[in-house]
């Protein structure tokens, strides 16, 4: 049997969405809107053999955590693994798009 692959980037790499989003959380940071930022800095525990490894871990102007991730589509077993954290963990959870250039650029940010 062929190998094929998943489409999955190596670990610890950012995608194009996630280089682009990584840019503006640096705008951010520099604007004092958030405090810091790191790209695949948390692996939460849901349960056993399942975790998530939130692609932005951010430390909010006020102190408070947030984990963030960068979505092209949202497949059905990544709202669930989100939701799971979201009831799991105290901090704060939100998915990000891109938002397309005809409907304004940007980004879209869905709390969870």
């Amino acid at each position: 049997m062929r190998d094929l692959a998943l489409g999955r980037m190596k670990a610890g790499t950012m995608n194009k969405t996630e280089s682009a989003y990584a840019l503006e959380l640096e705008r951010q940071r520099q604007a004092g809107e958030i405090q810091w930022y790191r790209f695949e800095g948390v692996k939460l525990r849901l349960g056993d053999n399942t975790f998530l490894t939130v692609d932005f871990v951010v430390m909010a102007a006020d102190g408070v955590l947030e984990m963030r991730e960068v979505k092209g589509f949202y497949r059905d077993d990544a709202k669930v693994k989100m939701k799971v954290a979201a009831d799991q963990y105290p901090f704060r959870f939100y998915i990000v798009r891109k938002r397309s250039k005809r409907d304004g650029g940007g980004w879209e940010v869905e709390t969870v």
